[in-house]
């Protein structure tokens, strides 16, 4: 039987309202043990960590077994505390680690000439489909994947089928699906839907993981000043909750603005943001909004390293974000058989870039303007930047300094997606 339980408000829902729609997806079952696939702590504001919890106990009070399987992809494993303060008291002994290179099995691929077809002959290579192992443990009655549909850089929009595929997958889909989305061009797919990659995952869905009890929960959510407001819920074992979640998710968070930014001035959270590898979506969620010749400033108290994974971290400092042009140049010599292996950290670098149209500044604490300067970028004291561009006296959206200096302030770039409309 279908799951099919959508809520959704304007001023977002009531934690009750989402207990409800969450106990409601539940009716009728009879489960025994119960595999709960969340993201992980950098995608803390798509209120997965509470849905979690709630399920959690809901499940244990039915009397089955429950594991959580965060989706880390290629990042660091959630910390205990991390844990704790985005999944409540679900003890630390139930998080599973997934090991994106050790712990998945191959269930088939996406043929060479499907990839040919989607990508308009761009991409000529198969692509391995593989998951992580308790994915197909038949023990389980049930799979939950919780997560947020949100514009993104490499599929257009965030999340279902994404969240097994790379939340949990192996390194060849992993890899090529990133590069797949950075050849094809991703300003021509984020916050889209039937992108390319999206493509790839959805055969995956339907040739290898038809017969798995997976049921989607996925949210549409923004975070005014940290506040985390839950506008959809969308449960459904069919790709029908998807298409409802992103229809809200292209209302809610894109933002489009009358003409390009001269100067966009972001501010990373430090708890969130620790690398570029994910402060980086500063440049890809507003790099469609910039003008020409603009300059793009992130202010990023937290940033330490590059790569979340220290191999993909030494590939960054090795060949820096230096354009799509040059990235697929080093990609294409045999000397460097290094990044050809990581397609996915190629990738990075692709959509890390500005490929020379607009500047990019890093204001940085924890990590030293040469390491900045090194991988491309600019480079600018944190604490001297901030009394120019304190982020606790911005307001979202344009501002003028006291010089007269236009910037256009965003607090958080992982929620949204910023859009010239006059290029669009």
């Amino acid at each position: 039987m279908e799951h099919f339980v959508y809520a959704q408000t304007e001023n977002g829902l009531s934690k009750e309202e989402i207990t409800a729609a969450l106990l409601k997806s539940l009716e009728g079952l009879s489960l025994k043990n119960v595999l709960i696939i969340p993201p992980d702590f950098t995608r803390f504001h798509s209120n997965a960590g509470f849905i979690t919890n709630v399920y959690y106990h809901a499940l244990e009070n039915m009397g089955a077994c429950v594991d959580v399987l965060p989706a880390l992809g290629t990042h660091v494993a959630v910390t205990k505390e991390e844990a704790e303060i985005m999944f409540g008291d679900i003890p630390y002994d139930k998080f599973i680690v997934h090991n994106w290179r050790t712990d998945v099995v191959r269930l088939g691929e996406v043929p060479a000439e499907y990839l040919e077809e989607i990508t308009e002959g761009i991409w000529h290579d198969a692509v391995s489909v593989e998951v992580n192992k308790l994915v197909m443990d038949e023990k389980y009655d049930l799979i939950i994947s919780v997560g947020q549909v949100v514009p993104h850089e490499v599929i257009g929009m965030a999340n279902h089928a994404k969240n097994l595929f790379v939340g949990v997958g192996g390194s060849d889909m992993i890899n090529k699906s990133h590069m797949v989305g950075a050849v094809y061009d991703m300003e021509k797919m984020m916050g889209k839907d039937h992108t390319p990659v999206r493509k790839i995952f959805d055969y995956g869905m339907e040739h290898y993981l038809n017969k798995r009890p997976i049921l989607f929960v996925l949210t549409v959510c923004t975070a005014p000043g940290g506040n985390i407001r839950t506008h959809g819920l969308f449960i459904s074992e069919k790709r029908s909750g998807l298409e409802a979640a992103i229809e809200l998710a292209q209302k809610t968070n894109i933002d489009f603005v009358d003409t390009g930014i001269k100067k966009c001035v972001v501010y990373l959270t430090p708890d969130e943001f620790k690398s570029t590898w994910l402060g980086n979506k500063s440049v890809y969620r507003t790099r469609m909004a910039i003008a020409d010749g603009g300059e793009l400033l992130v202010l990023a108290p937290g940033i330490e390293r590059f790569g979340e994974d220290m191999q993909v971290d030494k590939l960054i400092r090795k060949y820096g974000y230096k354009g799509r042009i040059n990235t697929l140049e080093q990609f294409e010599k045999p000397e460097n058989q290094d990044l050809r292996d990581n397609m996915g950290a190629a990738a990075h670098l692709i959509h890390g870039s500005s490929d020379g149209r607009f500047t990019i500044t890093y204001a940085v604490k924890n990590i030293t303007k040469e390491e900045i300067e090194g991988v491309g970028f600019a480079a600018a004291d944190y604490d001297e930047t901030v009394k120019r561009y304190d982020p606790e006296k911005l307001q979202y959206g344009y501002n003028t300094m006291p010089d007269g200096e236009e910037i256009y302030f965003i607090p958080n770039p992982a929620l949204g997606l910023w859009i010239n409309r006059e290029r669009f």
